[in-house]
């Protein structure tokens, strides 16, 4: 059996292509503080990867006495407020590799949890037509840990899943993709991926390319076909 051409590239937006759980964080303190609860980095940390509607459920624990579609409006147009103002934090190698993969004609699509409109914001401040295909939150049956998202992004893309790699910084997220059948890729930021289900790990994109992924999505498709 031959191996899967290496067709596309799936890539998480929060923490992956861009580093905005500070920005998250700095939407969800405050909100929590205006009902009178008090909200730790380490609570923080339990919504990275999350779908919006569960971590709007853990708020409303917290003590906010708002709909979790209030909630979701609330943080997602603070996100944007924060990116437009302070700009958007790239991951290392994050924003190179992607126009490497453009320029290499390989097809890429945005999976995230965050809602479609705040995708869309993010992609138009790339600099450069950066995606294929967008998958928001808002817009799947399933949230990762879920698969759907992934193989939502595959059918749109017109590629199987086999024949791309996903790129993930959570568990959550990484257990979405290694469940559609893409190579998982996880380049971990906030919390550990040691155990989670990814194909490789590596620490930072920075100086990472095309080629790279390509290598990977073949070292690996080699190996499992090899079995």
């Amino acid at each position: 059996m031959s191996s899967p051409l290496f067709s596309a590239v799936l890539w998480d937006m929060d923490g992956t292509l861009v580093d905005t759980e500070p920005y998250w964080m700095a939407a969800e303190t405050p909100l929590i503080e205006s009902y009178g609860g008090t909200w730790s980095h380490e609570q923080a940390l339990q919504l990275v990867g999350l779908a919006l509607e569960d971590s709007a459920g853990i708020l409303q624990s917290a003590g906010v006495r708002l709909s979790r579609a209030e909630i979701i409006d609330h943080l997602t147009a603070d996100v944007m407020t924060q990116l437009s103002t302070k700009g958007v934090p790239f991951r290392p190698g994050a924003r190179e590799l992607l126009k490497g993969l453009r320029d290499a004609g390989v097809k890429t699509a945005l999976v995230t949890m965050s809602m479609r409109r705040m995708a869309d914001h993010v992609a138009s401040l790339i600099g450069f037509d950066a995606f294929d295909v967008i998958v928001g939150g808002d817009e799947v049956a399933r949230p990762k840990p879920y698969p759907d998202p992934y193989l939502q992004a595959c059918e749109a893309l017109g590629v199987e899943p086999d024949q791309a790699v996903a790129i993930e910084d959570s568990p959550t997220g990484v257990r979405a993709a290694a469940a559609s059948g893409a190579v998982t890729l996880g380049v971990p930021l906030m919390v550990s991926l040691e155990g989670v289900g990814a194909h490789a790990l590596w620490p930072s994109l920075d100086g990472r390319t095309s080629g790279d992924l390509e290598a990977l999505h073949a070292a690996y498709r080699t190996t499992s076909e090899n079995r």
